[in-house]
């Protein structure tokens, strides 16, 4: 057993690549931080060009239906679309940010 080990309960254990038992004790540093920001900060910003183009899209395409309970459907769910969408940019914008934050905080804690 290379990797992991059995213990008492026969569970596996896992061990990370220094042997070390326990993978919860792993330190993050400041490039997991920066990575992590620039990551979430690329992903924000595919999702706001993917929010424009559907904004875009649900602008130019309007139902043609004169019911007026297909309208209130049609425009319930391109809110709903549009709304999800930029809540999925917010959100990662908002993670990268308080990645970069704790990025630039990891420089100022003593260890």
């Amino acid at each position: 057993m290379d990797k992991q080990e059995k213990n008492k309960d026969s569970q596996p254990i896992e061990k990370d690549l220094n042997g070390n038992n326990d993978l919860s004790n792993m330190k993050k540093g400041p490039i997991s931080f920066l990575s992590g920001s620039i990551t979430s900060f690329l992903f924000s910003f595919i999702l706001y060009l993917l929010s424009q183009k559907i904004v875009i899209y649900f602008y130019s395409h309007r139902p043609s239906n004169s019911s007026e309970i297909v309208m209130n459907i049609s425009a319930s769910i391109n809110t709903l679309i549009i709304g999800l969408s930029f809540l999925a940019t917010f959100s990662f914008a908002f993670i990268g940010l308080g990645l970069f934050i704790v990025f630039i905080r990891s420089f100022f804690v003593k260890k």
